[in-house]
């Protein structure tokens, strides 16, 4: 029911910065929550950052004061700003969103884009 395609991933000097985008599309009747999750190679994937319908946002630890989450509700579309990027950065990052379905506006419908490289390195 909803598509995620995210763009913005590149290789980059380690202090360099990116701009992640996720935009979503397909049926449904609200995003409620959008996020991008990270998973490097032998590790889980984990929260980067989230921001819900209203602005407000969450960071994982390794993110905070350099990265900066935020979305665009009238284009369906979820940024993230990654700033002083570190080799420990480098994964590939998923966008995520949670919406309400259509057929059942209460009901979350949970999505995963398919992912978008990163690669912090000299």
């Amino acid at each position: 029911q909803v598509q995620l395609v995210e763009s913005g991933g590149d290789l980059v000097q380690p202090g360099g910065s990116l701009r992640l985008s996720c935009a979503a599309s397909g049926m449904f009747f609200v995003i409620n929550d959008m996020g991008w999750y990270r998973q490097a190679p032998g590790n889980q994937r984990d929260l980067v950052a989230t921001i819900n319908r209203g602005g407000s946002t969450n960071y994982a630890d390794s993110a905070k004061g350099r990265f900066t989450i935020s979305r665009d509700n009238t284009k369906n579309t979820v940024f993230l700003e990654m700033n002083s990027l570190k080799p420990e950065d480098t994964a590939v990052y998923y966008c995520n969103a949670k919406v309400a379905l259509p057929t059942a506006p209460r009901s979350q419908g949970n999505y995963w884009g398919h992912g978008t490289q990163v690669t912090v390195s000299s």
